[in-house]
């Protein structure tokens, strides 16, 4: 996410931290550098000029050129500009607050994501508020779109409008809301039609509908990888109906990040959610100061821990933590703790809410690692499910026939299963080094008294 932006803006922010005291020529250029990188990130020109302006003026005062570390300030009043342009601190949520049943219009063009986004958000406020939800397609446009909307409801494990063949848009709006009425739903989420383009057709339509429905939100979904035409939709679709609430979808992807820093200034309307991949709970807030960190290379911890606590399965590491605690840590509880990683997402978007994620992943990419997300995971559990549950369990009996007979299995190199083993000999080391410390040694010694011998007197100490 941002990975474009993030790598340009952490070389300028580099070079200003290195050179001490500032100058305002030195400023100047450093903002000239950053207003390239906006541009080159797909961010609207007029969004650029006012984040550029807003960052001189207060980059160039005696406060900041005469501070003790300048180049800290310029960073830390950039984080700050770049919050105000994504739509201030805090996320903000799901307007609910209106009698139920409470309609949620869902509008954007086809293709955006919005018929899927739809069945996230009635898994999401089915599951986080304990709200009862009806999913309504009123896209009479779009083959199977109905169904589809059908199937995405019942893998959320909520209701959806039965389908009526020839009713208009406005006619099953209206059954909607009738029916969540009389049988004591919380929610109606609304999932208009789209077009391939912007038209009045469609414009009246959704006006028609909105009319019919006074919804509480209007949430216009835009796919985040159309860059500048994300912008433009968002515009028009806003001047028509009044967009509430903006849903990015494939976040994930983009690389780039313009959409994300336009939106709030173009329409005035807040970045709700946010799609982050193709699975049905793939849907997260959108926390500005959170993408403002990870833009510019502070990472986002908060994110990572809510990640990890929402993912993984409490009972699974407890159990792990007992048996790391005796010194019992064997293959099968690796492939358990590959499979609770998984479970959080890729690696590069676990790395990239860690601080220093852009230098990290720059080390990845020149060791020709850059594909690590798609190989390193899968191949090592296809590795460990090559094993009889006797090797994964009593590694130390696995030797060459054993590995040639796991290569072939898991269609890798006996390279790379002895690399495997390798890893997984280090943990083993390091977790009985940790056991023969306690917590008492282990602040007296360091971290460094628990690493490998192979690592250990490398770098700076611990």
């Amino acid at each position: 996410m941002f990975d474009v932006l993030a790598g340009k803006l952490s070389g300028v922010f580099d070079r200003l931290r290195r050179r001490g005291a500032l100058s305002e020529a030195d400023v100047n250029e450093a903002l000239r550098e950053v207003r390239l990188a906006l541009l080159d990130a797909d961010v609207a020109l007029p969004v650029v000029k006012d984040f550029i302006n807003k960052v001189r003026e207060r980059a160039v005062g005696t406060e900041v050129l005469e501070s003790v570390s300048p180049g800290q300030q310029v960073v830390k009043i950039v984080n700050d500009v770049m919050i105000e342009a994504l739509g201030g601190a805090g996320a903000v949520g799901i307007n609910l607050n209106a009698p139920a049943p409470v309609p949620v219009l869902m509008v954007g063009l086809q293709g955006s994501g919005k018929t899927t986004t739809a069945g996230k958000l009635a898994l999401r406020l089915a599951q986080r508020l304990r709200k009862k939800v009806l999913l309504a397609s009123l896209d009479t446009q779009r083959p199977a779109a109905q169904l589809q909307l059908a199937q995405l409801a019942q893998q959320a494990g909520v209701p959806s409008l039965p389908i009526v063949a020839g009713q208009t848009p406005i006619e099953i709006a209206a059954r909607a809301m009738d029916t969540a009425r009389r049988e004591v739903f919380d929610v109606v989420i609304l999932d208009t039609a789209g077009r391939l383009s912007i038209n009045q057709e469609l414009m009246d339509e959704v006006k028609q509908i909105r009319a019919a429905t006074d919804p509480a939100e209007t949430l216009l979904v835009v796919d985040a990888l159309t860059g500048q035409d994300a912008v433009n939709t968002a515009r028009a679709f806003n001047e028509a109906v009044g967009v509430t609430g903006i849903v990015l979808t494939r976040m994930d992807s983009d690389a780039r990040g313009g959409a994300a820093l336009s939106m709030r200034a173009i329409t005035g309307a807040p970045i709700k959610l946010i799609g982050a991949g193709e699975k049905i709970d793939a849907l997260e807030d959108f926390h500005p100061e959170r993408v403002a960190g990870r833009i510019l290379g502070m990472g986002d911890v908060v994110g990572l821990v809510e990640k990890a606590a929402e993912t993984l399965d409490e009972e699974e590491a407890e159990k792990l933590a007992r048996k790391m605690a005796k010194g019992k840590f064997d293959l099968e509880d690796y492939a358990s703790q590959l499979r609770q990683i998984t479970r959080m997402g890729s690696l590069s978007s676990i790395l990239g809410m860690l601080p220093g994620a852009n230098k990290i992943q720059a080390q990845l990419e020149q060791a020709g690692q850059a594909n690590l997300d798609k190989t390193l995971l899968k191949r090592q559990a296809a590795i460990i499910g090559s094993m009889t549950r006797a090797e994964r369990r009593q590694p130390e009996i696995i030797k060459a026939s054993r590995k040639k007979r796991i290569a072939a299995g898991s269609g890798t190199s006996v390279q790379e299963v002895n690399k495997l083993l390798k890893q997984f000999d280090d943990m083993t080391d390091m977790m009985k080094r940790m056991n023969r410390l306690g917590q008492k040694g282990l602040m007296r010694h360091g971290l460094g008294a628990i690493l490998p011998k192979s690592m250990q007197g490398r770098g700076r100490p611990f």
